[in-house]
């Protein structure tokens, strides 16, 4: 048990029995102000605005710079950049003046153009305690806890990393006081009596805050930004607490640490008031009554909000074009050789269009990678249970890797990788490394040149055959075969061979490669997935079972799980999960078709990559110890389109759409299942990639992880940038940023759907946290018509208006005004 499992089930106590519930509310209130980050190991995109999705994006800049000085938006600058270069256009700022909500907007275009014109000055946050007492005392103190908790912090979170672990089975808040009853480096740099008064507080973290709170005068209006603003303080790692609050909530559980950390941030606040209060009273009270205003948009909030609408909406007019543009038609008759299904990634894109246009004989299709199999999966010679799924959900089923007659070469295979653990733990051991880099350092040299010169391929996952556990009855298995093919709109017209392509991405020397999995898998590569469901739907019983349910599988149509390599953009398909009698002759014909679709995949991303130069340099970065843009990940999605694959075929979506295959009319018969799936799960995920995305752009000193450059490993959960200090969340530098501009265009994803408008409003009614994303604009809805055209806009409020184009006659008209 970890101290994670150890804090989520140790006896409950709601926060409002031990402390005041003005003070329990205003805690709560900043835990959920917070987004979770996931470690390195299954590192998945996040919502970095996930607290902030009940109001919108003016109310959240806000809030941010009131908490952390952060901007929500691109510099003006950007923006006019954009107006100049005509990708903006007038009619896209009357269009997104005329849609804002808010009262305090400009009072008529003219107006917002003069806003434009004008430079925003960077917002400032409010002081803290640790900020009013730098500056009295010339000291940093901000950043010098910041040193002293990473410290501890690295030790207490870690997850195998460090070779002397902090003890388990504690608190965050009894961990924290242990230590730092024994740190004098606080003391030494001059805060004083620390230590004393560390060992005096209380036991509960709670009982602490409620009487910190009162001894620093706080108000119960002040209370919630106030807390807020000092769990942002912590960067990354009460992102990390706040995952453990997740994980332990999605479980049926709760989790403290959160609360813990609050506490030890206010601990600070408290030593340095007591030290120096006589100087800082007055500014503190200012700072206090300022945390009790409420939070209200300034003007230029507002005028910020309309100038990022209007680049959606240029965006969107773009997009629309695009879709009803005429695209060369492929001839297409009989049944097609191979189905080729791919995750909705906005990296299959590319894939799909050239794999289609290598011979029409082959479709391809689009659904979220995980392919409906909510598994916790074992690898073969592996100690890690890895979670296959969307981190919004739970788990279903249990697998691993091999049959049962490997069970023994398994156990084996995983003591011999526990002796290469330990092997490795001796090498970096305080009395053995210096002595073993002396005297085995010579033994490495063959494979350092091979690593550095990039002559060692990277490994592609080969594991014998995936197998449920058996406690999967069959008619668990015909069910989940039957809502995942459903949910393809994948029931009838079957090819004769069904490629099942998950896609991962194997790179080497890259703390983050894990985002650059799949995240509908959970941060891992999808072929596990995707074997899983190929020998579900090769299974006879299942097949049987299915006709009964209306879907007749023809008798020779044969299902592949394969895995798209999306650095190098080369497919492996694991037949050999099949028996020798039944593969079919033509995966030869298939492996030249994916090797031509993957060089012209390699080619088209070529263009986008810094040093490229061609196809062929493409897959080398893949494994070069000094890239650090192996390829770019989802950098440059702006749109989530589920229809027919006809509506999007032909189309040159440029990498930067999430395509899911989707046919509306025979989901009606069932109450429109698929399409609420759709809108509560695929959709989600992709808000969350679209935004973290959006944040590491807009505010990287908060949303993001900073330069690759400088990045060191920090209790194998996350990375500091430099020596030390807090623990750094979201996307490096690096995946949004070539060096010279931006490959990421900060834009909230425009979800495009083909379906009545009527059966969309009715989900969002039964689910407010998903109607929130789109009645507070984090994204945008359009219904879309049969001839792939964006024929309606939801408007909020379970409404929807005409998705004319920017410049209609209503614009027109509010621009002169």
């Amino acid at each position: 048990m970890n101290r994670q499992e150890d804090n989520t089930m140790a006896e409950q106590m709601t926060l409002s029995s031990a402390v005041p519930a003005t003070i329990a509310n205003a805690i709560e209130s900043a835990i959920r102000q917070i987004p979770p980050v996931w470690p390195l190991a299954s590192f998945v995109a996040v919502n970095p605005f996930l607290g902030q999705v009940g109001e919108t994006m003016a109310a959240t800049a806000a809030r941010l710079a009131r908490v952390g000085g952060t901007p929500m938006t691109m510099p003006r600058q950007w923006y006019r950049q954009h107006l100049s270069k005509g990708q903006l256009t007038e009619d896209d700022l009357a269009a997104a003046w005329a849609a804002s909500p808010h009262q305090g907007k400009p009072r008529n275009v003219a107006a917002l153009s003069a806003a434009l014109s004008a430079d925003r000055p960077a917002k400032q946050a409010l002081a803290t305690l640790s900020d009013l007492a730098s500056s009295k005392s010339g000291s940093d103190w901000s950043g010098l806890f910041e040193a002293v908790f990473g410290t501890w912090a690295g030790s207490y979170f870690d997850r195998g990393q460090a070779l002397w672990a902090a003890p388990e089975h504690v608190s965050a808040w009894a961990a924290y006081r242990a230590y730092a009853t024994h740190d004098l480096t606080p003391e030494i740099m001059g805060v004083k009596g620390y230590a004393g008064v560390v060992a005096g507080v209380a036991d509960e973290s709670v009982v602490y805050i409620a009487r910190a709170v009162g001894k620093l005068g706080i108000g119960d209006d002040a209370l919630a930004t106030y807390f807020h603003q000092l769990l942002l303080s912590l960067g990354g790692w009460s992102q990390m607490a706040r995952q453990w609050l997740w994980q332990a909530e999605l479980a049926g559980g709760s989790d403290r640490t959160l609360v813990d950390l609050l506490a030890i941030r206010l601990l600070w606040e408290e030593v340095l008031y007591d030290q120096y209060q006589a100087v800082l009273q007055n500014e503190w009270t200012t700072v206090l009554s300022e945390h009790a205003a409420p939070v209200e948009p300034t003007p230029d909030d507002i005028v910020d909000e309309i100038l990022q609408e209007a680049m959606e909406r240029a965006a969107q007019r773009a997009l629309a074009t695009t879709l009803v543009s005429p695209q060369p038609a492929g001839e297409q008759s009989g049944r097609a050789v191979v189905q080729a299904a791919f995750c909705i990634d906005v990296r299959s894109e590319v894939f799909r269009r050239a794999l289609e246009s290598v011979d029409s004989q082959i479709q391809t299709l689009g659904f979220a990678g995980f392919f409906g199999i909510f598994t916790r999966h074992r690898r073969f010679a592996s100690d890690v249970e890895e979670h296959h799924l969307p981190v919004l959900l739970n788990s279903t089923v249990s697998s691993c890797s091999g049959s049962e007659d490997q069970a023994e070469r398994d156990l084996m295979a995983r003591y011999a990788a526990r002796a290469r653990r330990a092997w490795g733990r001796f090498k970096l051991a305080a009395i053995s490394s210096f002595a073993f880099v002396e005297a085995m350092g010579p033994v490495y040299i063959a494979k350092l040149l091979r690593d550095a010169l990039g002559l060692n391929p990277t490994p592609v996952p080969d594991d014998p055959t995936p197998r449920f556990a058996p406690d999967l009855d069959e008619a668990t298995r015909i069910d989940s075969a039957e809502t995942v093919l459903r949910a393809m709109s994948l029931t009838d017209g079957f090819g004769r061979i069904v490629l099942l392509t998950g896609h991962g991405a194997n790179v080497v020397n890259n703390p983050h490669a894990s985002g650059l999995h799949c995240g509908a898998c959970g941060g891992y590569s999808g072929e596990v997935n995707a074997r899983l469901l190929a020998g579900l739907l090769n299974d006879p019983a299942v097949r049987q079972g299915l006709v009964e349910r209306a879907i007749e599988v023809p008798a020779d149509t044969v299902f592949i799980g394969a895995l798209h390599d999306t650095t190098t953009d080369t497919v492996t398909t694991y037949e050999h999960d099949l028996p020798p009698d039944r593969r079919p002759p033509e995966l030869g014909q298939i492996h030249q078709w994916l090797a031509a679709a993957g060089q012209l995949a390699r080619s088209e991303r070529a263009l986008r990559l810094p040093r490229a130069e061609s196809a062929d340099r493409v897959a080398y970065r893949a494994r070069d110890w000094a890239e650090v843009r192996p390829e770019w990940g989802l950098a440059g999605c702006k749109a989530f389109i589920a229809a027919p694959r006809e509506r999007t075929s032909g189309c040159r979506l440029e990498g930067r759409a999430f395509l899911h295959d989707y046919d509306w009319r025979p989901d009606r018969e069932r109450g429109f299942a698929v399409l609420e799936l759709i809108l509560t799960a695929p959709v989600v995920v992709a808000s969350w990639i679209s935004l973290q995305y959006y944040g590491s752009t807009v505010a990287p000193q908060t949303f993001g992880s900073g330069n690759k450059l400088l990045h060191n490993v920090v209790g194998g959960v996350g990375v500091v940038e430099g020596n030390g200090g807090l623990l750094r969340a979201g996307l490096p530098w690096q995946s949004v940023h070539d060096g010279e501009d931006y490959v990421h265009e900060p834009l909230r994803l425009t979800v495009c759907i083909e379906a009545p408008t009527e059966a969309m409003s009715e989900i969002l009614a039964r689910h407010e946290l998903v109607r929130q994303l789109f009645d507070n604009r984090w994204l945008h809805l359009f219904a879309m018509d049969e001839n792939g055209g964006l024929a309606w806009r939801y408007s909020g409020n379970l409404e929807w208006q005409p998705a004319v184009p920017a410049a209609e006659t209503t614009h027109r008209s509010a621009r002169v005004a």
